[in-house]
């Protein structure tokens, strides 16, 4: 018998005259713009100027968001394709099914796209970004939470999930494993912060950090979930992919560290130009200044002068 557990809203959707307001939807844009936010911070201090962060972010949430839907929609295909499914809905993303592996990639691909329009290097932005994408996941995981997907077995421990009855899932109580992975990403973040103060990652090794952690959580938090999912070897899918990104991830990091070390010097090329051209202009007005400058006046000079003092009187 459950003493406590966690409700789950009645609904995912607020109307809101003409306009529904979906939770997950809701929530994965809050997580986007607390991104933005907080990596713009982390650019700045870094040497780069406010702006760029979101100038990229305009390329990577786009790529993002339809390599994390492409994700989910093939490995996910029965839910769309087989027999009984509308293949319409693979389309309508408000609902939920966005798979964090095809987000980074595609999100990768745009980025990188927005670093070589602006001349600044990808792993360096990267670098600044990646505690705040562990934020905006943090953020995002609680649209499972609105839309009542994406738990865990059952429990009855004093933190369980209330779960409806509803299509495709059968109500009681779950392990909240949307609120297992937020927290974790919180910690990821924090992991992230620090290592990066503490050790002045760079060269996309703060990324691959980032990375590495949340795959560590992902693991174990996927290997409790119930929805249905592909198996290899008898783990799920998503457990496989986990574990391969880890290990990719780390490799990065013992490879990247020996080959460049240290963290970049110059993150936006741009910014040091405009700051040697703005040093140089304010040093030739110096110098046109104190060329304009009035030369002393001569005959002012000859004022100053004493007179001859007059002769002394005859006194013989």
């Amino acid at each position: 018998m459950n003493l406590a557990s966690i409700p789950s809203p009645s609904t995912g959707v607020i109307e809101l005259g003409p306009i529904p307001l979906r939770g997950y939807a809701f929530c994965i844009i809050i997580g986007v713009f607390v991104a933005v936010w907080f990596g713009n911070k982390r650019w700045v201090a870094r040497g780069g100027k406010a702006g760029t962060v979101a100038d990229i972010a305009v390329w990577a949430v786009p790529f993002g968001l339809v390599g994390g839907r492409l994700y989910h929609v093939i490995t996910d295909y029965q839910l769309y394709f087989s027999e009984g499914q509308n293949w319409i809905d693979a389309f309508k993303i408000w609902e939920g099914g966005l798979g964090i592996w095809g987000a980074v990639a595609f999100g990768a691909v745009g980025a990188w796209i927005g670093c070589r329009r602006r001349g600044i290097p990808l792993p360096a932005w990267a670098d600044a970004l990646a505690p705040g994408l562990a934020i905006a996941q943090a953020i995002g995981r609680w649209g499972n939470w609105f839309n009542q997907e994406l738990y865990g077995k059952p429990t009855d421990l004093p933190w369980a999930l209330e779960i409806s009855e509803g299509p495709n899932r059968v109500a009681g109580t779950y392990h909240p494993t949307f609120l297992y992975e937020s927290l974790w990403c919180i910690g990821v973040a924090l992991l992230v912060i620090w290592a990066d103060r503490r050790f002045r990652l760079g060269h996309g090794r703060a990324f691959a950090l980032y990375v590495a952690a949340y795959c560590a959580g992902r693991g174990w938090i996927e290997y409790m979930r119930v929805d249905e999912a592909h198996h290899v070897l008898g783990l799920r899918l998503n457990v496989w992919t986990a574990i391969i990104v880890f290990v990719l991830a780390v490799t990065y990091i013992v490879i990247s560290a020996k080959l460049r070390p240290g963290r970049e010097e110059i993150v936006e090329p741009d910014r040091d130009a405009e700051a040697a051209k703005t040093a140089d202009a304010d040093s030739a007005e110096k110098q046109e200044g104190a060329e304009d400058a009035p030369e002393p006046d001569s005959t002012g000079s000859d004022l100053l002068k004493k007179e001859p003092a007059p002769e002394a009187a005859d006194k013989s």
